[in-house]
């Protein structure tokens, strides 16, 4: 027997049903340019749409953000107001792959009842969308839901939080290769960290970022109910914390909230970003995280000097042919400092080992005499960067900022942060605001991919979150595939601190890991290109100066890369296959180009060239590279303006080239 209602309640269901359609409003912004239409519908639930040249490349997904006190702005927006503003700037650029950002966008900015907005923004080459609030006092956010529906069950390009610190999750180093396959694939035992790249069809790329996270936990994402499509996921805010995890070093939450974030009532909340391109290679110069960060916070940031780096770990402070015992002590790096002099390379890294892990005061090695070490430095124009926990660094920030800037170290490479939770993002914030106070910069290791803050404060001149050359270390993987894909992926995030410049160079067959005499797969010429291709301001020689000694050929082509650069041109390249770039300072022009394990032969077209004569520098994969990786050739020709060269590349290799114009 069916249940009867009484009609009141029915004609009450019914009002109610056509009340929410009535309230459904339907809004469109284009792109400047016209091949993005952002569609954004507000009724029951906010819905954004994205399509590119008729082309879906988001279907309607829901957005909103769910406070404690049981608000959930996005759902039944009352909108108020729709403003329109369209822009079109450019902006100088501290230490970054460009002097002059190109800034175009369309925005809609949704004001709704309740002392909130949404934020739409439509550039030519993606699109993105915030929440902003206007409430006195403090927010709890309990989630904030972000979706990504996609058309199809397309191939995606996802890294995995799978490392776990002390077995926790969301305690990871954000460093994993990328798994290739269908979304519904996803792996139901992990989260994905950004950037993700999903393979839309007719050649198109779709890219998931965010941006301008400032006092709020980074964004994972999870397969959503669609299966063809991902949803957000947040670290709970930390209550409890205690040592552990690698050697100890890492504080990890033990207790945790039941919401995300607590923050300021009236604030901006992080970019939600899709970033699209018609061919593979637009993303290998892309502005948008750039483009939707904070401006700088520093008043005169012309002291922040950036530059290559002599990195000691990697190379186990190996050095040889010396008359003293090599190892982690003064007259070791004195040698270094002496290598990087010659050389001018303007810094040198002491890494873990002099301080308690904890205790930035507490000098544990004998053996090494930093003030010694940094006044040797100071002589020789050398500056000393030392390695540093992110907790001892966090708790000590009072103090130890102002101490080593007056014993004359230039700032500290700060590792083992292994979290993005909110507490952890704010950390970050302060510590290079602090560094900035006494003119230091700072390297973000065991961190989260760059999301806006090294525009705010360009002291932070590098992260790291990528599965860099350190692992050749310990692991057997297809790094030379991997190398070829985070150009396209994770470097659209920002700086990625790869760490390149092996020396000792293998092929497929002939590799194996070795800690203490490190090696890398592929080609000398691929280690090369990777100082044009890679974007770090604070760039590493992680091999030891004596072997760079021994192919000085190689080290003098390093030292004159610079690490940033006036102006960035992507010449060719396809997802996980091949890439090259040429990148210019002042008159003159560098070129990188890599391949995977495919040998290949490419045309490179130098019409980005100015009028004039230029003499090129070129190294190229030798005629045996196959065989003996480190085999290559190195020939000086001259070029102009509209040449067009014809560049091989041998299994896992590479191509590299300075130009300089000819007066």
């Amino acid at each position: 027997m069916k249940p009867k209602f009484p009609s009141t309640i029915l004609l009450l269901f019914f009002a109610l049903a056509f009340s929410n359609v009535c309230d459904a409003k339907l809004y469109e912004l284009k792109s400047p340019d016209e091949t993005i239409v952002l569609t954004i519908e507000t009724g029951e639930k906010t819905n954004w749409s994205v399509s590119h040249s008729g082309q879906v490349i988001l279907s309607p997904s829901t957005v909103s953000l769910s406070l404690e006190n049981g608000e959930v702005l996005g759902e039944r927006a009352n909108v108020i107001s729709g403003k329109r503003e369209a822009v079109d700037e450019t902006f100088s650029a501290n230490l970054y792959k460009k002097a002059i950002v190109h800034n175009a966008y369309n925005q809609l900015v949704l004001i709704c009842k309740g002392d909130y907005s949404m934020v739409f923004r439509a550039y030519n080459d993606g699109v993105a969308y915030r929440f902003e609030t206007r409430r006195k006092g403090e927010l709890i956010v309990k989630y904030e839901e972000a979706n990504f529906n996609f058309e199809a069950d397309y191939p995606a390009f996802i890294p995995y939080m799978w490392d776990y610190r002390g077995g926790k999750k969301f305690n990871h180093s954000f460093e994993a290769l990328y798994r290739e396959g269908p979304i519904s694939e996803f792996a139901p035992d992990s989260l994905a960290f950004l950037p993700v790249l999903v393979d839309v069809g007719n050649g198109k790329k779709a890219v998931i970022l965010e941006a301008d996270l400032d006092d709020y936990p980074g964004m994972y994402l999870n397969l959503n109910e669609t299966q063809k499509g991902f949803k957000s996921e947040f670290a709970p805010y930390p209550l409890e914390t205690e040592m552990g995890g690698y050697q100890n070093m890492n504080e990890i939450p033990v207790k945790r909230a039941d919401y995300i974030a607590k923050t300021n009532g009236t604030r901006t909340f992080p970019w939600r970003v899709v970033v699209i391109s018609v061919h593979d290679k637009e993303l290998l110069d892309n502005d948008m995280v750039q483009k939707l960060s904070p401006p700088c916070r520093i008043d005169d940031p012309s002291w922040i000097k950036p530059g290559l780096v002599a990195w000691d770990w990697w190379n186990d402070w190996n050095v040889s042919h010396v008359d003293f015992r090599a190892g982690y002590n003064t007259p070791t790096y004195k040698y270094y400092i002496d290598f990087a002099a010659e050389n001018k390379i303007p810094y040198i890294v002491i890494d873990w080992g002099w301080s308690s892990k904890t205790d930035l005061f507490e000098l544990t090695t004998p053996e090494l005499d930093i003030p010694e070490i940094i006044r040797y430095g100071q002589q020789k124009e050398v500056g000393v960067v030392l390695w540093a926990t992110w907790y001892a660094v966090k708790t000590q920030i009072d103090t130890v900022f102002a101490h080593y800037s007056r014993m004359g170290a230039r700032g500290f490479k700060i590792d083992f942060v292994d979290r993005d939770d909110q507490l952890s993002v704010a950390s970050l914030y302060d510590i290079a605001q602090k560094a900035a106070e006494y003119k230091m910069i700072v390297d973000y290791h065991g961190v989260f991919k760059p999301t806006g803050l090294h525009r705010a404060y360009p002291n932070v001149v590098g992260y790291e979150g990528v599965k860099g050359l350190e692992n050749y270390k310990w692991a057997d993987e297809d790094q030379p595939r991997y190398c070829v894909t985070i150009p396209f992926v994770r470097m659209l995030a920002g700086p990625m601190d790869y760490t390149p410049g092996a020396m000792r160079n293998a092929t497929r067959e002939t590799f194996f890991a070795n800690n203490s005499m490190p090696m890398s797969k592929g080609t000398r010429c691929a280690q090369l290109a990777m100082y044009v291709l890679y974007e770090a301001p604070f760039q590493m020689l992680s091999d030891n100066p004596t072997i760079y000694r021994k192919e000085q050929e190689c080290t003098d082509f390093i030292a004159k890369v610079p690490t940033v650069f006036d102006e960035t041109v992507a010449l060719d390249g396809e997802l996980g296959e091949f890439a090259a770039i040429a990148r210019r300072k002042g008159d003159t022009w560098y070129v990188g180009a890599l391949t995977n394990w495919t040998p290949r032969e490419r045309i490179l077209d130098f019409s980005f060239l100015s009028e004039g004569d230029y003499e090129a520098v070129l190294f190229s994969d030798g005629r045996n590279a196959d065989r003996d990786a480190t085999d290559y050739q190195r020939r000086v020709v001259r070029v102009k303006k509209g040449d067009r060269l014809a560049i091989k590349m041998a299994h896992g290799g590479g191509w590299a080239a300075r130009l300089e114009k000819i007066k």
